[in-house]
């Protein structure tokens, strides 16, 4: 890695720890610069995963209070996310990073598709006039499973499928909604990542770059994340996310 390449991945994800502190999609700027710089797509993906996981665990942390009210559900989600997880992980390096590569324009572009109707959707579910229930467990733990299979396969755009899932069991309250998200999201790119350092499928030195790169965004950028908006924020992943799809769908 080169000094130039080095400080493209700091910015990148310094850009991505800010996003993730107010609106979330910051893989939609970091994997595609990892693509951009030349890496190989499959590895890419399993160095970002890895670098992902001390936001998760900090992200779950914030909301530990909004857990214990939600216990009952955690072993509901937990469990298919980490059996989603590894199967994700195991069919991302069984596929050849050639085939992976003409896949990952169409999987930046749905993820930017998803993060562009997360707005929305949370508001509706925010308003849902149900409560969580139980019939609905049996559903919820089959949409987590294929969640989380996508999601240990490629990532991006996990959380507002975990959100849409639990709006639809019957969940309103956002916080309690946020905090099984991201204990879902911890879950499967930590089994994820696990497995990818156990196949030597990561990148250390973009690895590391990444995550002190999102660990002083999310904690110095978030100030100017927060005075830019979250609607320009959110433009402006979008714009990224579409750009970065199309340019590599026509590379």
């Amino acid at each position: 890695m080169t000094a130039t390449e080095a400080l493209i991945l700091f910015v990148a994800a310094f850009a991505a720890g800010a996003i993730n502190s107010i609106a979330g999609g910051g893989t939609l700027v970091t994997f595609p610069t990892l693509v951009w710089l030349g890496r190989d797509p499959v590895i890419a993906n399993a160095t970002n995963a890895v670098a992902l996981c001390p936001g998760s665990l900090a992200a779950m942390v914030g909301f530990r209070d909004e857990l214990q009210r939600v216990r009952r559900w955690m072993l509901f989600l937990g469990v298919p996310s980490v059996i989603g997880g590894i199967i994700g992980a195991v069919l991302l390096l069984m596929t050849p990073s050639d085939t992976f590569a003409r896949i990952v324009p169409f999987l930046i572009l749905f993820a930017t598709a998803l993060f562009a109707l997360q707005a929305p959707i949370t508001r509706a579910l925010h308003h849902a006039p149900r409560e969580p229930m139980a019939s609905w467990w049996s559903g919820t733990v089959l949409f987590q499973l294929a969640v989380a299979i996508y999601g240990g396969y490629f990532g991006a755009g996990i959380g507002i499928l975990m959100l849409a899932s639990l709006g639809l069991s019957g969940f309103t309250d956002l916080h309690e909604m946020i905090a099984l998200r991201n204990l879902g999201g911890l879950c499967i790119n930590g089994v994820a990542a696990v497995y990818f350092v156990a196949r030597g499928a990561v990148n250390w030195p973009d690895a590391i770059v990444m995550t002190l790169g999102q660990i002083a965004g999310g904690y110095g950028g978030a100030t100017l994340a927060r005075r830019l908006g979250r609607p320009f924020i959110r433009r402006a992943v979008i714009i990224i996310g579409v750009a970065m799809g199309v340019s590599l769908l026509f590379s």
